[in-house]
């Protein structure tokens, strides 16, 4: 954007990315060290240095050469860049990045802390920020969103703390977007709760959940436990917080930034006034009145009427919530958003050189991506084991795993997902069973997700009993997989996403957050029950005689769950990617393996008319965004993504249309968009949060292409001479 060429930049060549069990640490060498350790190909592909071409990459002793149909050809190529650019320990890494809300967080946490921030890292954060600025000077909710109080502020006072001066043309442009949308009085409710840590904002201005209602009974319908598992480990430390007025003393810094980020001097603020407002910019979503109302009441009640051995008993139970959190995911946190609160809490509950803090300081920087664009934070601390299943099942599904060249880098990426397998449970009342499921990032991160166990187990059955690889994953520790996913199915017949649905869909009228719909409780998604249902049937086809009246309930009930999911045009709703394509493919892929197909389905019939209609001239399938906001298939306004087009394409072959002329247009898009270094390269944003937070998978574009591609010949045109076939018997009879 218009704004880089005023960010600095480190010397790219010095970064190191190294790996702990699947935790990252980029660490920023020495010139002399860094001579002494050559950077590797992952390392330069994610810093956007060159690598080596083609002509000269080797895999396993084998050269990268063409053999086969065009597809087949440019799958092969693509999966072989994937293994140029795999980890060491198996897994893959990338940018996770794309929400304003999570880098501001982690850096407050580390100036409230007293924690240092490495000159590198200022000025890589400096230069991502300086990339990603809009024309107007601010910043979005998202990389692609248009600005607001809550970025824009967020970042601007992140960039003074990291030491730069109010003048700076970056900031000075921030800062006049920042005052034409009225200024931080208007910034939604975790800005609010930052700012007044931070000095900057007055408590008495801030609506938040009170640490009162951690202790009362769990019958209660509306009692945190029964909260959607990212919204209960934000708001357990906020409580804290909040109930506490924890802020830190005012310095001369603090005393300047609050008189740059108002329109009106700090003095003069009436921050009560401004309680329950929110820039129009940011407002996405309105308070309910319910909850105004209930904000009313719990003032009243803290201000007049709660006693202090009350305050010191919640204090106390969310204490120890919060030390339970710290310990099942080893100080990594679900997510940075609780990560930053905790650590701030702690500082204020133990000190800044207390156990807790230090040991949250070291888990920072597994947050910390690194990029060609500079440092941001990521949504998770990463996307690993949710990437690598996917990167084994593109090489099951395109025919590439008996490839003796791919042989070595999937048994690595078979041993991380063993290593990453979560074996027991937890002695913690408010987490779901994990046993036997895979997490969504690294094991450290503690949290069992539903699509993530059921891809995980795909990907492992496709190695071990299909693709003749080692067992590194015994046949129980399947079994425990299988046993826990059982048990996540809710009464609809869907999955959610960290555990069953424990609330009403009332609890929606308390949700605080103005930027963000439907965080209060668990919901039943397509994605997710597409991805326990197809893994259920893999399993049940090696595992005939385990729990099988039990499977096939539950395959019985997801299947009506996915039909009642349909809308009248055909699609799905994707709440987890962009989104009617996304989900389009992971449904229809759900019915075919319940049986389903074409020739035999309307709803698969649906499905492919409607995804036909969105074809564009070009071949592909492009998106925008906005459709997860709006709710309806909006065309990306640029040209066709290969991302969307490859699981509209996938989406088609699943469902075995008879017709392969709109497949083979996608897939010649796709291999159109192929470098000569054989990757392709990062279109549109992929990922959604909660539906109007998008967030970037950048490996997407690497391994659901070739997916596509190898896919072709490997399975679909074998399934359309079969279906042929079938065809002429029936004929003949």
């Amino acid at each position: 954007m218009a704004n880089v060429e005023i960010a600095a930049s480190t010397d790219l060549t010095r970064w190191r990315l190294r790996t702990d069990l699947g935790d990252s640490h980029w660490t920023y060498l020495s010139d002399a060290d860094s001579k002494e350790s050559p950077q590797s190909d992952a390392e330069k592909y994610l810093l956007g240095l060159p690598i080596s071409t083609k002509k000269d990459a080797t895999i396993n002793g084998f050269t990268n050469q063409d053999d086969g149909a065009p597809s087949d050809d440019a799958a092969r190529k693509g999966f072989s860049f994937l293994t140029r650019v795999q980890l060491p320990e198996g897994h893959w890494a990338c940018d996770y990045g794309g929400p304003s809300f999570l880098l501001p967080g982690l850096i407050f946490a580390m100036y409230i802390t007293e924690s240092p921030i490495p000159d590198e890292w200022k000025i890589e954060m400096t230069r991502y920020l300086a990339h990603h600025a809009n024309e107007d000077g601010g910043w979005g909710l998202h990389l692609e969103g248009k600005s607001t109080v809550f970025a824009t502020g967020l970042y601007y006072v992140m960039l003074r703390i990291l030491g730069h001066d109010k003048d700076h043309p970056l900031l000075a442009k921030a800062r006049e977007c920042l005052l034409s949308h009225g200024g931080a009085a208007g910034i939604q409710q975790w800005g609010k709760i930052w700012l007044a840590c931070l000095n900057l904002y007055g408590w008495e201005g801030v609506n938040c959940i009170p640490t009162d209602l951690w202790v009362l009974p769990e019958w209660l319908p509306f009692h945190p436990w029964r909260w959607w598992a990212q919204c209960r480990v934000v708001y357990l430390p906020t409580s804290y917080l909040w109930s506490n007025q924890c802020t830190i003393p005012l310095n001369l810094l603090l005393r300047e930034i609050r008189e740059e980020i108002y329109t009106e001097p700090y003095r003069s603020v009436d921050f009560r006034r401004v309680r329950n407002y929110t820039a129009p910019s940011d407002s996405l979503r309105k308070i309910s009145p319910f909850l105004l109302c209930c904000f009313a009441l719990i003032r009243i009640w803290f201000d007049f009427f709660r006693p202090r051995w009350f305050h010191r008993l919640a204090d106390r139970r969310v204490s120890q919530l919060m030390r339970n959190e710290e310990r099942n995911t080893n100080y990594n946190c679900l997510a940075p958003v609780n990560k930053a609160f905790q650590m701030v809490a702690a500082h204020f509950e133990d000190g800044p050189d207390s156990k807790r803090v230090r040991r949250h300081r070291e888990k920072v920087e597994v947050y910390m991506c690194l990029g060609q664009q500079g440092m941001t934070c990521g949504g998770t601390n990463g996307v690993q084991v949710w990437d690598t299943a996917f990167i084994v099942q593109t090489a099951a599904e395109a025919g590439l795993a008996t490839d003796p060249r791919f042989r070595a880098p999937l048994i690595r990426a078979l041993d991380f997902l063993e290593k990453s397998q979560l074996r027991d449970n937890l002695d913690d009342p408010h987490r779901h069973p994990r046993k036997g499921g895979w997490p969504f990032s690294t094991k450290s991160n503690g949290y069992i997700v539903s699509d993530c166990a059921a891809e995980g187990l795909k990907a492992v059955l496709m190695l071990q009993k299909e693709c003749n690889y080692p067992y590194l994953i015994d046949d129980s520790r399947l079994f425990d997989c299988v046993d826990t996913l059982l048990g996540m199915q809710n009464a609809d017949g869907g999955y959610a996403s960290y555990e069953l649905v424990r609330g009403g869909k009332y609890l929606h009228h308390l949700n605080p957050a103005e930027v963000f719909d439907k965080i209060m409780v668990e919901c039943t998604y397509p994605e997710c029950t597409t991805a326990i249902l197809t893994a259920l049937a893999r399993f049940q086809r090696h595992f005939p005689a385990y729990r099988s009246r039990d499977i096939q309930r539950t395959i019985h009930k997801a299947v009506g769950f996915i039909r009642s999911r349909q809308r009248p045009d055909g699609s799905w709703y994707g709440a987890w990617a962009i989104c009617f394509t996304y989900a389009t493919f992971f449904a229809v892929q759900s019915l075919e393996a319940a049986g389903e197909q074409y020739n035999s389905s309307a709803s698969v019939r649906k499905a492919c008319l409607f995804l036909l209609s969105k074809q564009r001239d070009d071949g592909g399938w492009g998106e925008h965004h906005s459709s997860c906001d709006e709710r309806r298939y909006v065309q990306h306004d640029a040209t066709s993504q290969v991302v969307n087009t490859a699981w509209a394409v996938m989406a088609l072959m699943h469902a075995g249309y008879p017709d392969p002329l709109p497949i083979h247009r996608g897939l010649e898009l796709i291999r159109s968009r192929q470098q000569p270094s054989d990757e392709w390269l990062q279109e549109g944003i992929e990922g959604v949060f909660n539906q109007t937070c998008m967030i970037g998978y950048p490996n997407y574009k690497l391994y659901f292409t070739v997916m596509a591609l190898g896919s072709y010949n490997a399975w679909y045109m074998p399934k359309l001479k079969g279906q042929d076939e079938n065809d002429r018997t029936r004929s003949l009879l």
